[in-house]
Formats: C-alpha cells, sequence, structure tokens
C-alpha cells in the first residue's frame, strides 16, 4: 500500500512557486503538488501543464472547494495573506504562507486565531530554517563552541530596481525591502538566539521611483546580554546574503545563508575549519516537515508564537526607519 501523501493546491502563479516551492514540493517524500488556482484559467492551465500539475482551476474559491486538497501554499503579495488564509482556515486545508505572514502583529493574531479554531497548521515559507546546517550551528552555539555569543551580522541584497512595476514596490501591499528581504537576518537572529528581540533602530532609503518603498535599509536589533543584530537589506544593491556570529573564542560564517551552497566555516584560534553540510533542497526539507504534522500530528517545528514575534520584529523595524527612532518591541 503506498504512504499517503499530503496533496497541495497552489494559490496563484506567482513566479517563486514556479522556480522554487512547486519544484522543491515535488522533490519531497511525502507531497505532492495536485492542483493550482489562478483568476485566470487559462493561465492557470498553462502553469499546470508547465509543472506536470494535475488540476487547474480558474479561481481560488474552487480550489479550496477541492476536497481532495489537503493543504494551500499561498504566495499571494503581502496585503492578502490574511484574507486568504482565513478562507483557508475555513476550507479545513492546511496552509503555508509566503514570509513576511501578515502586515502586523494584529493580522497575525487574527490568522493564527481562526487556524487554531479550525484546528489547521499554519507555517510560515522560511525554507532556509529547514536546512541541518542551522539546527546543528545552534547546537555549537549552545555548546559554547565559539564561546559566548558577542553579535551577529547579516545581509540579504539584490538589485530588483529597474523592474518597477513589481509589487514588491507597493507600500500598501507590504512592499519594500525590510518585508521581502530584511525579514531573513531578523528571523535567522531571533531563531539561533532563541530570544526575542527587545528593540530595534533602523535607518533607509525611500524611493520615490519605487512607489516610496524602502529599497535600502540597514540596522540594529537589540537581544540580551549586550548582544545585538547589525544587517542591512536591499532591492536595489548588489547581490550578498551572508551571515556571521561572532563568539568571544571564534566565529561562525555563512557565505550563502539564506540562498545557495549550504556549507559554513568555524574560524577559532587561527584556524578555519570549513563544514561541508549535505545541500538538501530546503524546499523540499519544508515540504516534508510539514508534511509531518499533517500525517502523523508531529508538533510544527515552528510553533504560532514564532509566526507573532518575527512579524512583531519586522514591523517593529519598518517602523523605526520610517520614524528615525528607536523602536521598542517587546
Amino acid at each position: 500500500m503506498a504512504e499517503r501523501k499530503v496533496r497541495w493546491g497552489i494559490m496563484s502563479t506567482a513566479s517563486i512557486g514556479k522556480r522554487s516551492v512547486i519544484p522543491g514540493i515535488q522533490e519531497s517524500k511525502r507531497n505532492v503538488v495536485a492542483a493550482v488556482a489562478s483568476r485566470s484559467l487559462k493561465n492557470a492551465q498553462a502553469y499546470a501543464d508547465e509543472l506536470g500539475i494535475q488540476k487547474a482551476y480558474g479561481s481560488y474559491e474552487e480550489l479550496l472547494n477541492d476536497p481532495s486538497i489537503d493543504a494551500v501554499y499561498i504566495p499571494l503579495p503581502n496585503h492578502l495573506h490574511k484574507e486568504w488564509t482565513l478562507k483557508a482556515a475555513k476550507a479545513g486545508k492546511h496552509i503555508l504562507c509566503e514570509k513576511p505572514i501578515a502586515l502586523d502583529e494584529t493580522e497575525a493574531k487574527v490568522m493564527v486565531d481562526a487556524c487554531t479554531k479550525a484546528g489547521v497548521i499554519l507555517a510560515e515559507a522560511f525554507m532556509y530554517r529547514h536546512q541541518k546546517r542551522y539546527e546543528t550551528i545552534k547546537i555549537r552555539i549552545k555548546n559554547g563552541e565559539i564561546g559566548d555569543v558577542r553579535s551577529i551580522h547579516a545581509v540579504f541584497t539584490f538589485n530588483g530596481a529597474e523592474d518597477t512595476g513589481n509589487i514588491r514596490f507597493t507600500k500598501e501591499w507590504g512592499g519594500g525591502s525590510i518585508y521581502d528581504v530584511g525579514c531573513y537576518p531578523i528571523s535567522a537572529a531571533r531563531f539561533l538566539l532563541d530570544e526575542e528581540p527587545s528593540a530595534v533602530t533602523a535607518h533607509a532609503f525611500f524611493s520615490s521611483e519605487h512607489g516610496n518603498v524602502d529599497m535600502m535599509a540597514s540596522g540594529m536589533m537589540e537581544f540580551s546580554n549586550g548582544v545585538a543584530l547589525t544587517f542591512d537589506c536591499g532591492m536595489w544593491a548588489e547581490f550578498r546574503n551572508e551571515l556571521e556570529i561572532l563568539g568571544s573564542k571564534g566565529r561562525i560564517v555563512m557565505k550563502a545563508a539564506f540562498l545557495g551552497d549550504q556549507s559554513y566555516k568555524i574560524i577559532k584560534d587561527g584556524q578555519t575549519n570549513k563544514i561541508l553540510d549535505d545541500n538538501i533542497n530546503p524546499y523540499a526539507l519544508q515540504a516534508d516537515n510539514f508534511a509531518e504534522s499533517v500525517l502523523d500530528g508531529k508538533p510544527i517545528k515552528f510553533p504560532n508564537e514564532d509566526i507573532i514575534g518575527n512579524i512583531k520584529a519586522i514591523k517593529g523595524t519598518l517602523i523605526s526607519a520610517e520614524k528615525q527612532e528607536r523602536i521598542l518591541i517587546i
């Protein structure tokens, strides 16, 4: 008898689904992409044909009404996450929603409450956190391998400024670099330190050519014991995605922290030890971790409290940049 798999419906024909998430689900062990929906049946069918998906729907409602679908992936613009998460929960579908999961803490709490009430799983699509190396690095930190953590520095930038019609440049829709890529350093620091930040100070470049969203931002996020995350993020800069954890006795460096090669270096006592981790598709790992919760009843890897804590930190960063002042998060 074949093992049961989670049957996924993809809500929209967004490029991130085509480029990364759908191939990851298809590569995973316990999942299958069974349907895709778009506001245009023609677009949905072309997308389905290209990616080998069995069903195509001309509306999101039709997808949610399909009783064979167990879970939906929502890669819609940020301002639509709440609406369609609530509708999916009401339809009894488990939900993987793109990051950031909401525009603010209030929205996130409504979404979490609705999913809890409906008895469905809600997860935020930070695929990098499912890599084996992040768990290993967290253990190394707790074991004191690099001494006491003194600081974390992380960056995530890319140059997409020429695509002026991109939804990332619509402020009311949750556009801007802090929401789009700044969320990675912020979520990584929270995960590695296993705590919530207390305050943040950020400075940003808001571009009138791009809907006045933050096209570049730099900041410092405060944690306990004098530890801080310093970071920058941008959508109008050379591509980088790096992270360094500085300790009193050594440091851990990831030159490709969120995308790409999953190796990392431990630099200590003048020696560099390069760790070659298994380069397993993080999108496949994300899907299989999700499937364990759906099929086996295993607790979700990142609980609802993490979802709320994450958007509090992200929103606080944006407010700090807009007001040009230090913002308390707790």
